[in-house]
């Protein structure tokens, strides 16, 4: 009866491992008539999870029944939940049940709670996969650790390091960019050195391939500091056009704006240890402290909370649907904004 619940926000994460599984339990040759992908999202294919998870697999191998957007621990309808427990003792012992879900299991359900109680017994699987938030710095380069050994790749501090500056939390964005930086690594390697073993991924190999792409965010960031609001525009303007999410570029300016609030406020109350403001700040790499420092001399600290106030009104113009080229000037050339 081996049930797997799979969730969490880092979908590239948790659809690598669905995928792994997938590979771990089912015969290829049998994939086609052992494997189910299904929409949980709709009521017909959640109620066809459950008539098709009593079936034994065929030939050779398990069998794999896949519910992504799972309601069964995240709200569903009474029926299909007292359906969903009374199968729970009906499924056969090669029959694998993947429920992948985005959003926490609901631990009110009883539906929940049953399949927790499978968990304890070792009868059920569960696994989470959550993104670190925009400002932890401290997750997001576990982040990048995990990715790039579940990618059987390897990164030096450094490389680590700027990814984490880079890319930040997009999970996506980082698999695809780490895959292109093993592929560059081990071509330079080949021309170099044919006899060693599998290349390591160093800070110039990011700089060469990263350097411009997602740096201009944080060059936004730059020109705001210096209260150069035209050169922001434009440089935005630029990303938009790239076809940048608005989101992503302003994920990136919160995060750079509210790591210069906390080294400004520490360092007005007179901290010096970089170590303890990096970690504050959620800043990966402590010898940037030191760059910023000089950065935001004669910068006060609510110079920074008006940035993040501006920035705030931003994302609520973008959620309401306003174009991105319109709520970014009108936010940052808005009266608490531009001074």
């Amino acid at each position: 009866m081996p049930i797997h619940l799979v969730w969490g926000d880092d979908s590239a994460a948790s659809d690598r491992a669905v995928e792994a599984l997938i590979q771990k339990i089912i015969d290829p040759v049998w994939t086609s008539v052992n494997l189910s992908r299904l929409d949980g999202s709709d009521n017909l294919q959640a109620s066809q999870a459950l008539e098709e998870v009593r079936t034994p697999p065929f030939g050779n191998g398990g069998r794999v029944i896949l519910v992504k957007r799972s309601p069964f621990c995240n709200g569903c309808s009474s029926d299909l939940a007292k359906s969903f427990e009374e199968i729970l003792e009906l499924v056969p012992s090669k029959t694998h049940l993947i429920l992948s879900n985005t959003n926490k299991p609901d631990g009110r359900l009883k539906a929940t709670k049953a399949l927790q109680a499978l968990i304890k017994k070792n009868q059920a699987f569960e696994k989470s996969f959550v993104l670190p938030a925009i400002w932890d710095g401290a997750g997001k380069t576990k982040l990048v650790e995990r990715t790039a050994k579940e990618l059987d790749i390897t990164l030096t501090t450094e490389a680590t390091a700027l990814l984490v500056e880079a890319i930040g939390n997009d999970s996506g964005k980082l698999t695809s960019e780490l895959k292109k930086l093993s592929i560059l690594a081990d071509t330079r390697k080949n021309k170099t050195n044919t006899h060693q073993q599998k290349a390591y991924i160093t800070a110039d190999i990011v700089q060469a391939l990263i350097e411009g792409m997602a740096t201009n965010a944080l060059q936004i960031g730059d020109s705001l500091l210096a209260d150069n609001i035209g050169e922001a525009l434009e440089r935005l303007n630029a990303l938009l056009d790239k076809g940048e999410p608005a989101l992503r570029i302003l994920a990136t300016l919160t995060s750079q704006v509210r790591g210069w609030l906390w080294v400004s406020l520490l360092e007005k109350q007179g901290e010096k240890d970089v170590g303890v403001i990096a970690k504050a700040a959620g800043i990966a790499n402590p010898k940037r402290i030191y760059v910023m420092r000089k950065q935001l001399q004669g910068k006060l600290p609510n110079r920074f909370l008006e940035l993040l106030g501006c920035l705030l009104d931003i994302e609520a113009a973008l959620k309401k649907g306003i174009l991105p080229a319109d709520a970014f000037k009108e936010g940052l050339l808005s009266d608490n904004c531009f001074k």
